[in-house]
């Protein structure tokens, strides 16, 4: 007899079971077919290996796997200060970016955060008090974006929301009980640019959002008559 698989037959750590059972339901693409999907980890998010067979462009059939790592959806934001044309970022340590090749692993960027079964609204002023001590008025949808969609499967909702000295209510700092230790950078919009140029910003959410906010954001340049 075959023993019970946390996570799947009995619960996890975090008390969660039928792990195995996401993607087996998937039906909108009639060229993919589900053949079978395991659960590989779930130490804390969840990693899944599935197979499928996959109809190609010529018509004929291939059996394909692909690992998937689930840790949920998110959500970003810019604070930025029309005004005195800043922007509110955090600065915290990334051990992933660190083991790949970044100097020490200080990232900065955009506040953000997983939904935690909150709508992504309520998540990301829920992130922008925790991370940076700011509490949001008026809040902007940007867009939505799948960040890494050869892995991993989180949907990132992108926002952006004017701040100022009044709006800055609390300490932040993150949670210390989740290991959070978050800094709070304030920078001239321009410099947060000049710091995608040479690399100080290297975090693709953050420069998305920069981008955005210099092309058609609250920082576009108007059009000359």
């Amino acid at each position: 007899m075959n023993s019970p698989i946390p996570g799947v037959d009995v619960p996890d750590a975090r008390g969660r079971v039928g792990l195995d059972r996401t993607g087996r339901e998937l039906t909108g693409n009639p060229g993919v077919v589900i053949r079978d999907v395991e659960l590989i980890a779930s130490a804390w998010h969840v990693l899944r290996r599935t197979t499928y067979d996959y109809r190609r462009r010529d018509g004929s059939w291939t059996r394909e796997q692909r690992e998937t790592y689930d840790r949920g959806d998110g959500a970003t934001i810019l604070l930025y200060d029309p005004l005195r044309r800043t922007v509110l970022l955090t600065r915290q340590f990334r051990f992933p970016v660190y083991a790949n090749g970044h100097r020490d692993g200080m990232l900065i960027e955009t506040a953000a955060g997983l939904l935690d079964d909150q709508d992504p609204a309520s998540a990301i002023r829920r992130e922008a008090t925790e991370e940076l001590g700011v509490t949001v008025g008026e809040l902007e949808h940007v867009f939505d974006a799948y960040m890494s969609p050869g892995s991993v499967t989180e949907r990132l909702h992108f926002y952006a929301a004017p701040y100022s000295a009044d709006s800055r209510t609390g300490d932040g700092g993150g949670l210390a009980d989740e290991g959070e230790d978050i800094e709070a950078v304030e920078l001239a919009f321009e410099e947060a640019l000049d710091w995608i140029d040479d690399g100080r910003i290297a975090d693709a959410k953050t420069i998305m959002l920069l981008q955005w906010a210099a092309l058609r954001g609250p920082f576009r340049a108007h059009e000359q008559d």
